[in-house]
C-alpha cells in the first residue's frame, strides 16, 4: 500500500484530505508543521507528500528540498492558497512533482496523486534493477577463492576507482569481460554506459565506423549521420576486446583518443570530443606483436598503464567445483529442471581436464551435461562423449592412444553422434558411411 504524508497546519483541511485519499486505498500519515513532517518522513517509507507552502515553522518550498534529500524517490505536491510564479519555479527546482492552488485545483489532487505514485513506483523499479545489475557485475559476483584469481581481483579493485586505462591479458575464456564490467561497476562511471566491442568481429573499415561513427555519404550505404560506440560510451567505459586484432591505421586513431580525448568520424573533418575510460583485452602476447610489426609500441605503453593477467582455469583447479555448481544451477533454472547434485566422480573428471577454453569451455560442458542428464544428479555419464573419452584416457583405463588413427575416428564418431542427439541414421549420413558400417564401428569402439 502506497503511503501519503499530508503536511498542513489547518486541521480540518488536513483531515478532509486524509479521508478522501484513504478512500482511494492509500495509507495516510499527517503532520502539522515542518519539524513533525521531517520526523515522520524518517520513520515511514513515504511515497507522496502533499505539503502546504505556508507552515507555522517554515516554508513548504524549502521543506520539499529537505524531504527530497531524505527520500530521493518520494514525490512532493505543494499546496497553497496564494499561488505565484517564483514559488512555483523554486518548488520544481527543489524537486517538487507539482504545485497547485488550494480551492481552485482540489479536483486535480487525486489524478495528480496517482501520477506521482506511478512515477515513484517506476523510480523504485529502476532502483531495484540497478541494484540487481550492480550485484550481477560486481567483484563479489566473480566466483573463486584461489590465490591466483583473488590476486587479480585485488589488482582490479585498486584500479577501479581511478580513470586509468586497463589492459586485461590472458587466454581466451578466462573472464576478461567479466572483470571489465566489475571494474566499471566499481568506478565513478557506474551509472553511465558500459559499451563492449570485439575488435576481431569486424573488418578494418567497418570496425572504424562502429567505433567512431560516420557522416552521411562517407561511403556507400551511409545514408545518415551515425554515432559510434565511443560517443555511446561518453562519460562511461568502453571495453575493447581482442585489441590485438586491430589494424595499424585504426590503432593510430585509438592512440589519439587516449591522448587527446578526440577523434574524427569517417567522412568528417571536425573532431568529436569524448570523455571515455578505456579497458582493453587480448589473448595475444602484444610484445611479440610489436616485434612482428603488427602492434604499435606507443599504443601498447598507453594501454598497459595498468595490466592485469587473468589466470587460466588449470591454474585455479580449486575453483572448478564452485564454478560447476554455479553453472549447473544456472542452466537447471534456464531449462526448467530441478537443481542437480554434482557427484564426486563428476567433479573429479572436471578437475582432471585440461580446459584449453577455460571458464567458457567449462560453462558449455555444464550446460550440455544438464541437458543430457535425466536424473537428479550429474555424474560422469552426464558428460559429453568426447569428454568421457578424455577422462578414461586420463585415468589409465584400456583405451586407444590419442595418437592412433582409430582413436581419432572414435572421437569423431562420438562428436557426430552427440551432434545428432544419438540419431544413427543421420550420423551415418553426415559421416558418409553405410549404416551397417556405423553399427560395426560402434561395436568395435564400444560406443553405446
Amino acid at each position: 500500500m502506497n503511503k501519503v504524508l499530508i503536511v498542513d497546519d489547518e486541521e480540518k483541511l488536513r483531515n478532509l484530505l486524509a479521508r478522501i485519499i484513504s478512500l482511494e486505498g492509500f495509507e495516510v500519515i499527517q503532520a502539522a508543521d515542518c519539524k513533525s513532517a521531517l520526523k515522520k518522513a524518517e520513520q515511514a517509507d513515504i511515497d507522496v507528500i502533499l505539503c502546504d507552502v505556508k507552515l507555522p515553522d517554515g516554508n513548504g518550498v524549502e521543506l520539499s528540498k529537505k524531504l527530497k534529500e531524505k527520500n530521493a524517490t518520494a514525490e512532493i505536491i505543494l499546496l497553497t492558497a496564494y499561488g505565484n510564479i517564483p514559488d512555483s519555479v523554486q518548488a520544481i527546482k527543489n524537486g517538487a512533482f507539482d504545485y497547485i492552488t488550494k480551492g481552485d485545483d482540489n479536483n486535480k489532487i487525486i489524478p495528480l496523486l496517482y501520477k506521482a505514485v506511478d512515477k515513484v513506483n517506476l523510480a523504485r523499479r529502476v532502483e531495484l534493477l540497478e541494484k540487481q545489475i550492480g550485484e550481477k557485475f560486481s567483484f563479489e559476483s566473480i566466483i573463486g577463492k584461489s590465490k591466483t584469481i583473488q590476486a587479480a581481483i585485488a589488482l582490479a579493485k585498486k584500479v577501479a576507482p581511478t580513470d586509468t586505462t586497463v589492459l586485461l591479458t590472458g587466454e581466451t575464456g578466462t573472464g576478461k569481460e567479466v572483470f571489465a564490467r566489475a571494474i566499471h561497476q566499481a568506478s565513478s562511471r557506474s551509472t553511465r554506459n558500459f559499451v563492449a566491442i570485439n575488435c576481431s568481429a569486424f573488418g578494418k573499415d567497418l570496425l572504424e565506423s562502429e567505433m567512431f561513427g560516420h557522416k552521411a555519404g562517407a561511403f556507400t550505404g551511409a545514408i545518415k549521420d551515425t554515432k559510434g560506440l565511443f560517443e555511446e560510451a561518453d562519460n562511461g567505459t568502453i571495453f575493447l576486446d581482442e585489441i590485438g586484432e586491430m589494424s595499424l591505421p585504426l590503432q593510430a586513431k585509438l592512440l589519439r583518443v587516449i591522448e587527446n580525448g578526440e577523434f574524427l568520424k569517417v567522412g568528417e573533418s571536425k573532431s568529436t570530443k569524448v570523455n571515455v575510460r578505456i579497458i582493453a583485452a587480448t589473448n595475444r602476447e602484444l610484445q611479440k606483436e610489436i616485434d612482428a610489426g603488427n602492434f604499435r609500441k606507443d599504443l601498447f605503453y598507453r594501454l598497459s598503464a595498468f595490466q592485469i593477467q587473468l589466470p587460466p582455469l588449470r591454474d585455479r583447479v580449486a575453483d572448478i567445483e564452485s564454478l560447476a555448481v554455479h553453472f549447473a544451477n544456472l542452466y537447471c533454472a534456464k531449462t526448467n529442471k530441478k537443481p542437480k547434485e554434482l557427484s564426486k566422480n563428476f567433479i573429479e573428471a572436471l578437475m582432471q581436464y585440461s580446459w584449453n577454453g577455460n571458464i567458457r569451455e567449462l560453462k558449455n560442458i555444464i550446460e550440455r551435461s544438464v541437458i543430457l542428464s535425466d536424473s537428479d544428479e550429474l555424474n560422469q555419464d552426464s558428460l559429453p562423449p568426447e569428454f568421457q573419452l578424455f577422462s578414461s584416457e586420463k585415468s589409465g583405463s584400456k583405451t586407444l592412444s590419442a595418437f592412433e588413427l582409430a582413436s581419432a575416428e572414435k572421437l569423431h564418431i562420438q562428436k557426430v553422434l552427440n551432434y545428432t542427439n544419438g540419431n544413427k541414421t543421420e550420423t551415418a549420413r553426415l559421416l558418409n558411411i553405410a549404416l551397417t558400417t556405423l553399427y560395426r564401428k560402434l561395436d568395435d569402439y564400444n560406443i553405446g
